[in-house]
């Protein structure tokens, strides 16, 4: 029920604040876009906060697992996304008519509806200005704001999905669990998508695209949260998700929003790979872990943020 009551007022809050927006005559294009989008983020946590505490009368900083205290899985989180968005350009040059280019002119065509012909002109003389590479320096600044202020942002929504719905949904077990958060994180990002956000060539399809990313990307996510023990991961991993996506599309010139970059079909194959190393990996865990005796009769097994899937507490 506290589920259901969550998606339901998220939905409700979000698309209502991107309908609002659109009604006093806002349009999609930058500072405008920006602004909604970072407000449109922190609405899962405001839900779940509200959910939790003032509707259930709960604890939040145990049970949504908001732990500061650092591990290697922050590490894991930091670097996992520019290590998927570098495996993703070797995936898209493999497409018809795709190829890698030292320029960013492949990249500025792709956001021609998102930014004005001033900024995207502006964009490319910066670029051209610059002592080095574009990618080098965006590869930088990623990881620098994937930990800091786009950080911050990511928590507005992980509190919501990582945090309290994956929690939720956990009687699900891992998987299946992983994947209902997928559709009902990807599903809202519908109004935003429908403006041409992420996929502006073609948004229709891109409520499905968006989709099937989130779904490819929500068991990562997952399992790091989980290790963690900490929806502080989640947000670092989002973060830095957010700042250095746009690499895959930095040095590659030809296909188009639905074939390459992180978000097309590159990038599902990239994820695809990753899930499958991790049910590899997860699988080899738990037959290693049945073959090892019981440290002592009758113990009973570890369920822990650290140890196990389980993430009730």
């Amino acid at each position: 029920m506290k589920a259901t009551i969550f998606v339901a007022l998220t939905y409700l809050v979000s698309w209502l604040l991107v309908g609002l927006y659109f009604a006093l005559g806002g349009t999609w294009t930058m500072p405008g876009s920006l602004i909604l989008s970072v407000v449109y983020m922190f609405v899962p946590m405001t839900v779940a906060l509200v959910v939790q505490k003032a509707l259930y009368k709960a604890a939040a900083k145990g049970p949504l697992r908001i732990n500061f205290r650092p591990n290697r899985w922050f590490v894991v989180a930091w670097l996992l996304p520019p290590a998927i968005a570098l495996a993703t350009i070797g995936v898209s040059v493999l497409f018809p008519g795709v190829s890698l280019t030292t320029g960013i002119d492949g990249m500025l065509e792709r956001f021609q509806n998102v930014f004005t012909p001033q900024q995207i002109e502006q964009m490319k003389q910066q670029a051209e200005s610059l002592p080095i590479h574009p990618f080098w320096l965006a590869l930088l600044q990623g990881l620098i704001a994937g930990v800091t202020i786009n950080a911050v942002a990511a928590f507005g929504e992980e509190l919501g999905w990582r945090g309290l719905l994956q929690r939720e949904l956990s009687h699900l077990g891992f998987w299946r669990s992983s994947a209902m958060v997928g559709v009902i994180w990807g599903i809202w990002h519908a109004p935003i998508i429908l403006q041409g956000h992420n996929y502006p060539q073609h948004p229709w399809a891109g409520v499905l695209m968006m989709t099937v990313f989130t779904v490819l990307l929500s068991p990562l996510m997952a399992y790091v949260t989980d290790k963690a023990n900490s929806v502080i991961a989640a947000a670092v991993f989002h973060g830095t998700l957010n700042a250095t996506a746009g690499l895959a599309l930095i040095v590659v010139r030809g296909g188009n929003d639905l074939t390459v970059g992180m978000t097309g079909l590159a990038g599902f194959i990239t994820l695809s790979l990753a899930n499958l190393g991790l049910f590899l990996f997860t699988q080899r865990a738990a037959a290693t872990s049945r073959a090892q005796p019981s440290c002592a009769l009758g113990a009973a097994p570890l369920h822990n943020g650290e140890h196990g899937w389980t993430s009730r507490s």
